[in-house]
């Protein structure tokens, strides 16, 4: 035999048996389908990445309770800053604006051109 046909042997072996593991990769695959559907799969990956992010997040804010704190403070301020400036600096007269005659505008009814 020829080195070129002893070659060609050998690389025909190669691809058969390079062939038998694609072929039984394919018949896992093919099995592991037939138990579980690719939508349950999905789910599940889905889920349990949610899951260890949520610990994750959990045990980092164990670690910053200060700086959630400052945030859920700084946020209160924000969403009631108009009522909380009107308590500290609000006029001394008493009342609403609207109680009082104020125009939207910024235009008091008194002045004139």
């Amino acid at each position: 035999m020829t080195p070129l046909e002893r070659q060609f042997v050998e690389d025909r072996a190669m691809r058969d048996s390079a062939k038998a593991l694609f072929s039984a990769d394919v018949a896992q695959v093919r099995g592991d389908l037939a138990n579980r559907g690719v939508g349950e799969r999905i789910g599940a990956r889905i889920g349990k990445s949610a899951v260890d992010m949520a610990n994750e997040a959990l045990e980092m804010a164990g670690d910053n309770k200060g700086v959630i704190g400052a945030a859920l403070g700084a946020l209160l301020l924000y969403l009631f800053r108009n009522p909380l400036i009107d308590w500290l600096f609000g006029d001394d007269e008493g009342g609403s604006d609207e109680e009082r005659g104020a125009r939207d505008d910024g235009w008091d009814e008194a002045e004139q051109y």
